[in-house]
């Protein structure tokens, strides 16, 4: 008899617990495994956020940089168009009779001061320095002129500012260089094309003649 409600309990009572206690084992284990994951993938978020936001703010320092570098670049474009029409007017009373010359620098100045985008005001920028250059050799035929003390002191002043312009144009194609670089290396490349960063131009010098400064000699 005693045997027969052993069994009977066992059977009813006692196996439902041992199956609710192994449930309830299985369901910890579970949810252990689940907030293991969910930290998991948060900790993978956090990083990639992080990650993000650093090649965003390595571009967007890189870019400011470009921008300063060109800046830079125009100020002293800018000095140039300022010193060519008082150039224009010292040597016109002395070189009447080169006067395409001096229509061509005058063109070429206009020119440069309307190009739009970089890769046209290069080659303006070019143009203009290229017709500076003939005005100079042609400076050399008149010997009142290499006198004036006007044309001295706008010679210096124009071919210090043509130094500048060389200096600020590698300076700024180094920039450029690096920008460029660190928007096409993977995966930098896919955050770039998300972020709509775009790729900048160089400021080249065309013609291996015009590599050099505009140079005088008196």
């Amino acid at each position: 008899m005693f045997n027969f409600i052993f069994v009977f309990y066992y059977t009813t009572f006692a196996k439902k617990n041992i199956t609710l206690y192994n449930n309830t084992v299985d369901l910890k284990i579970k949810l252990k495994i689940m907030g293991t994951i969910a930290i998991v993938v948060l900790v993978v978020i956090v990083l990639l956020a992080l990650w993000l936001i650093g090649v965003y703010n390595s571009l967007v320092k890189l870019k400011n940089r470009v921008k300063e570098a060109w800046s830079d670049i125009d100020v002293q474009l800018k000095r140039r168009y300022d010193l060519i029409p008082n150039l224009m007017e010292t040597v016109k009373g002395y070189m009447k009779h080169e006067r395409e010359t001096l229509t061509k620098v005058t063109e070429a100045r206009a020119a440069a001061m309307n190009a739009k985008g970089i890769e046209a005001k290069g080659k303006a920028e070019n143009m203009l320095s290229g017709t500076l250059k003939s005005l100079f050799a042609l400076s050399e035929n008149y010997p009142d002129l290499k006198a004036s003390e006007n044309f001295l002191q706008l010679q210096d002043e124009i071919s210090d500012t043509e130094n500048k312009i060389q200096a600020s144009r590698r300076f700024y194609n180094g920039q450029v260089r690096d920008f460029n670089t660190k928007i096409e290396i993977f995966p930098n490349n896919v955050v770039a094309g998300m972020l709509n960063f775009k790729s900048w131009e160089f400021f080249e010098v065309e013609r291996e003649e015009e590599k050099e400064n505009v140079k005088v000699k008196f």
